[in-house]
């Protein structure tokens, strides 16, 4: 028999009936007023004030008792996901009990669309992952929660390709550049931290090639569940390459372009590198005058036949604080306390003219010195100083009371901006009146010497740190021509020499074996013809531990240090840290002669052990030693204090 045609929606329409000739409604219109209810009629709260609550509340009636579950997962380990999915679980943040079986529903939701997105951003796009809720026999009403996870097939990247947009279409020079930045193969597991990786280099690389103004568009990725593979695209704008213009200034003028102009390492018409922007951004944080500062790059529309674009750069300057207050403590066997404070004005003679007044209150040490430094001065990096100081010393070598006058130009480090190379050549007038130890008058020796230095050093570093160093390695020399004159005695010439080298190697993430080697020696003339502050001493918390400062070497017949013409000290460390937190054990080695020649002979040997906090300008560092085959008069225990590593 033939189907009878389908009623068109006229047809159905038509075959309704009517409204008011539905039975048993007399007036389908009629409706009971509603009484007023005020509460409707309040306006609705703003979409911000509505607090939606991750989760089904917890009830508040102690009669009830939590419901308490166990979880269980399947499918992720075989994957490596099953830790991640632990650290983020909302199931096992949340103490493995709830207040209702409503939460425990909600978290095991939760935890299902986090598995999810693990496994997606892993590679694989098939996933399907499902929970299970149900007692657990005999458990006095515990649940159990079955998350189970099958990955499915992980898909792979096949063709890869970086393209322009269609307003921009990518030039072959930074479409090579892109392409060789992405560092994806075909092959490769869709994974997204490696994928954003990836676009993240080149948005890097291409501004370091001369493309200061890239973006990146939205990926895009066609999967083929056939062959479980996808068709990676990535949209990319670059914008013209462009040359260093430039420079403008804009917020507080802190520094002037003249003073600005001294720290660029490029010149004007130069292929744009951002690694060179961000180094200068750096020299300006390093002169401590700026609270913020920015640079970056600013369009010129000026474009040269070879369609290469000047762009200026626009360092935007806030002003920072200028004045600096300081102070420092310690404590070294021999030594005493030590307190020092200092207070700065960073620039008080535009620009980067530092004045600084800074004085030491110790045990035996007494001090008030004055200072001028111009940073950055006529160049990147170069400091001119000019400085003058009075000081009062009571140690056991030797007393004395002394005026300095003093100057450098150097290159120095700071723990903003370390340096590989340094140096500094300086002079000094010095004026000092001093007492010791006379061994050929068998006497207390008193006499006032004017003494002229010519102070050099370089230095070569290559740690990671300047306070803090776990690895790498420091070379240092040190030499000071000098002239003596003693009053009613002769005109003496001599050298001072030092050379010291130090090196770290992680072992671990958590022990860090540091050693130093240091030698100097004094060519010219005799020992006791030097003025006892320009011999070379040993001891102490920076030289030898184990022994009081100043205290290892010859001594008088009273039993007081000499000093001497030649150093030698070694020293290794072994220094461990957990947490902020360090213990290190070591031992250290030393001699110091008569003779100018830095010998192996007769070496004294301390050991110890030292505690360490770590703050975030260096630790802290507390060090107790002893000497080994102790003498008399030397100390059973040496304690030192400051902040810092040894070396």
């Amino acid at each position: 028999m033939a189907a009878e045609p389908a009623a068109s929606e006229f047809d159905l329409t038509d075959e309704l009936p009517p409204l008011d000739i539905v039975e048993g409604i007399e007036d389908p219109v009629a409706v009971t007023p509603m009484a007023p209810q005020p509460a409707l009629e309040e306006p609705l709260p703003a979409l911000g004030s509505v607090v939606v609550p991750p989760e089904t509340a917890a009830t508040d009636d102690p009669d009830l008792p939590d419901i308490r579950y166990r979880l269980e997962i399947d499918g992720l380990e075989q994957v490596d996901l099953e830790d991640r999915f632990r650290d983020l679980s909302a199931l096992l943040d949340k103490g493995r009990k709830a207040g209702s079986a409503a939460q425990v529903t909600a978290r095991a939701d939760v935890d299902v669309q986090l598995a999810e997105n693990l496994l997606r951003s892993e590679g694989y796009y098939d996933a399907v992952v499902t929970s299970v809720v149900g007692p657990l026999p005999g458990e006095d009403g515990q649940l159990l929660i079955s998350i189970t996870a099958t990955p499915g097939k992980r898909y792979s990247l096949d063709e890869i390709s970086v393209t322009g947009t269609e307003q921009a279409p990518l030039a072959s020079e930074p479409g090579a550049i892109a392409r060789k930045a992405l560092d994806l193969s075909t092959g490769d597991p869709i994974v997204a931290a490696a994928i954003e990786s990836a676009e993240a280099n080149v948005a890097l690389r291409l501004p370091e090639q001369g493309y200061p103004f890239v973006t990146i568009e939205q990926r895009d990725i066609l999967l083929d569940d056939e062959t479980f593979t996808g068709d990676y695209v990535l949209p990319v704008t670059v914008g013209n390459k462009a040359r260093f213009g430039e420079l403008r200034l804009a917020g507080d003028e802190v520094f002037d372009l003249r003073h600005i102009a001294l720290m660029p390492r490029f010149e004007f018409g130069e292929i744009f590198d951002s690694r060179r922007l961000d180094d200068l951004r750096q020299a300006l944080i390093a002169t401590n005058l700026l609270s913020t500062v920015a640079v970056e790059p600013v369009s010129t529309g000026v474009v040269d036949a070879e369609g290469i674009e000047t762009v200026d750069l626009l360092i935007r300057q806030s002003r920072g604080p200028a004045r600096n207050l300081a102070a420092n403590a310690g404590y070294g066997t021999g030594e005493g306390i030590r307190l020092s404070g200092s207070w700065t004005h960073r620039n008080l003679f535009e620009p980067e003219g530092a004045v600084s007044a800074a004085v030491v209150a110790g045990t035996n040490e007494q001090s008030l010195r004055g200072q001028f430094l111009r940073s950055n001065a006529g160049q990147r990096d170069r400091a001119f100083q000019i400085g003058a100081s009075v000081a009062r010393q009571r140690f056991d070598a030797f007393n004395a009371e002394t005026i300095n006058f003093n100057t450098n130009l150097s290159r120095v480090s700071t723990p903003i901006w370390q340096k590989r190379w340094t140096w500094s050549l300086g002079a000094e007038l010095i004026a000092s009146r001093e007492s010791s130890f006379d061994p050929a008058l068998a006497a207390l020796d008193r006499g006032t010497y004017l003494i002229a230095a010519l102070p050099t050093q370089l230095g070569y570093d290559r740690s990671d740190s300047l306070l803090d160093p776990t690895r790498g390695f420091r070379i240092t020399v040190r030499a000071s021509p000098e002239a003596q004159k003693r009053t009613r005695g002769a005109f003496d010439s001599y050298g001072r020499f030092l050379l010291e080298g130090s090196a770290y190697y992680p072992v671990s993430s958590s022990l860090v074996i540091a050693g130093r080697a240091r030698v100097g020696s004094i060519i010219g003339a005799p020992r006791d013809e030097i003025a006892p502050s320009r011999r070379l001493y040993a001891g102490g918390g920076g030289s030898v531990r184990g022994f009081g400062f100043q205290q290892l070497g010859p001594r008088s017949a009273d039993n007081q240090p000499l000093g001497g013409r030649s150093l030698t000290e070694f020293a290794l460390e072994a220094r461990y840290r957990f947490g902020d937190f360090g213990i290190v054990p070591f031992i250290d080695a030393g001699r110091l002669g008569d003779e100018s020649t830095p010998s192996l002979s007769g070496m004294r040997y301390g050991v110890g052990i030292g505690g360490r906090y770590y703050t975030n300008f260096g630790p802290m560092r507390i060090d107790v030693a002893t000497p080994i085959n102790r003498r008399p008069g030397e100390s059973r225990v040496a304690l030192y204090i400051s902040i810092g590593q040894a070396f």
